[in-house]
């Protein structure tokens, strides 16, 4: 072992393969939008409201500098059990609370049932079907603003 072994590593929750395709999902569904998806997952929240963390996150990463304010966040965490959605105001108010509510409500449904990358991979389909329908790409000016990687937390 190395002289930094006793630092820990990141956690990792999927596979290499399961990683690949949430980021091919998201790159997918970037192609017909000038929208932004990031995923955020992390073993727990510490001790605050899911749709809280999600907004420090996306403002950590900073997700509120897209030129539309069209980015949206999925934020995970694992061992807490918790997930949110949040969106910049230029999407969110395109379709409202009601519908990101219902976002969720699918991911928890399909959670449930152990199918974890299946739901990230569907959210990221509704949510990217959603965004181009409401900001659609716009061709030779359009450009990726975001990292289209997982990020992991603690």
């Amino acid at each position: 072992m190395g002289i930094f072994s006793f630092f820990k590593n990141k956690k990792t929750f999927f596979t290499a393969e399961e990683q690949a395709l949430i980021v091919k999902a998201i790159q997918s569904s970037e192609k017909t939008t000038s929208g932004e998806i990031r995923i955020y997952v992390e073993s727990k929240n510490p001790f605050m409201d899911a749709i809280d963390r999600a907004s420090e996150i996306f403002l950590k990463l900073n997700m509120q500098n897209t030129k539309d304010r069209n980015a949206v966040l999925l934020y995970i965490a694992m061992n807490s059990h918790e997930l949110a959605l949040f969106a910049d105001e230029g999407i969110y108010q395109q379709v409202g609370k009601e519908y990101w509510d219902n976002a969720v409500k699918n991911m928890l449904s399909e959670f449930s049932k152990d199918q974890i990358v299946g739901a990230i991979e569907q959210c990221i389909r509704q949510v990217g079907a959603t965004l181009t329908e409401k900001f659609p790409y716009r061709g030779i000016d359009d450009k990726n603003e975001l990292s289209d990687d997982i990020v992991f937390g603690k």
